[in-house]
């Protein structure tokens, strides 16, 4: 890329061509940047006008450093530190806002390139936070004379470099609900030109998929001479109640009934409201329910909010 960029702007130049190049953007600045205080009232008409968008570059700017790092340990087989890589990035962005700079994250494009190259410890960006400084400290004058077309080449370049071209196979072996987040994520940045909106959507997308795939409820009956016993399986949440509740047969009299929680997490008061139900039900109608194999969390949570031994309290209805 560099070698491309020396030799079309010594094209562009000696050949008169007339095209938008770098210093047309804007005037570049050729001196450190000197430590000072923001002058920003600190009031609460500032954070509502601030807070939002910091929030917004944050969780983006997280979103792409940990998934920068995650690719470039693919790449390097190596097991990066995440909660190291994220509290260095959040230190540098605020001790940058006293100097003028702006928020950074890691990028995509420019660390696989490095990876590339070779690069693979801390050196290799320390130089290339030199050699920039140095190009525009230094080389400013020729730095504004390159051609905006060469830079946008070297970009596309870059992106079809660093594409990742399985994912069209992936896409069609892929779980319709993992291919519609992909779809509707690149869509939303394409047709925005934000990252952030294209992130958010897919997140709610795949959180809302999520839910539906572990509100699924098995209930499975076993009948042992006069015992009849319920294998639950499944997580049960506000979202799963109803196929839990559903699932029991409640003509039953006069039985001694077991309800089997092995394979199940409890998670809120809807459900263990919808427990008290389904034992409330069958004990009316003299039936001796037991409830068993709770884990840990769970029983505590049963037992702090369950009703069925409690003919004082009345049933959670959320």
């Amino acid at each position: 890329p560099l070698i491309a960029i020396v030799l079309l702007t010594a094209v562009t130049i000696f050949m008169h061509l007339d095209l938008r190049t770098v210093g047309d953007l804007g005037a570049i600045t050729r001196t450190l940047p000197s430590f000072f205080i923001p002058d920003v009232p600190f009031t609460f008409e500032t954070l509502q006008i601030i807070f939002p968008y910091s929030i917004a570059l944050a969780i983006v700017g997280l979103l792409e450093s940990l998934l920068t790092a995650s690719i470039v340990d693919d790449m390097t087989g190596t097991d990066s530190n995440k909660n190291q890589e994220s509290r260095g990035q959040g230190i540098a962005n605020i001790i940058n806002g006293f100097f003028g700079g702006m928020a950074g994250c890691a990028m995509i494009g420019q660390s696989v390139i490095n990876v590339k190259s070779g690069g693979r410890g801390r050196l290799s960006t320390l130089i290339a936070g030199l050699f920039l400084m140095f190009l525009i400290i230094v080389l400013g004058d020729l730095v504004v004379q390159i051609p905006m077309p060469v830079l946008v080449g070297i970009m596309i370049m870059v992106s079809i470099g660093t594409f990742d071209w399985s994912s069209f196979s992936y896409l069609v072996k892929a779980p319709k609900s993992d291919a519609v987040v992909m779809l509707v994520t690149v869509i939303i940045v394409v047709a925005t030109h934000d990252l952030s909106k294209g992130v958010i959507a897919g997140v709610l997308l795949s959180a809302i998929f999520f839910v539906a795939k572990i509100s699924k409820i098995q209930v499975v009956k076993r009948q042992i001479d006069s015992y009849i016993t319920f294998d639950v399986e499944g997580q049960l949440f506000f979202a799963s109640v109803e196929s839990f509740v559903d699932a029991f047969d409640f003509n039953v009299k006069n039985r001694s009934i077991i309800i089997d929680f092995s394979n199940t997490h409890v998670w809120d008061d809807s459900a263990v409201g919808a427990i008290d139900k389904v034992v409330i039900k069958y004990r009316e109608n003299s039936n001796i329910v037991t409830i068993q194999n709770l884990n840990s969390s769970s029983k505590k949570l049963v037992e702090k909010l369950a009703v069925y031994n409690n003919t004082n309290r009345k049933v959670s209805s959320h």
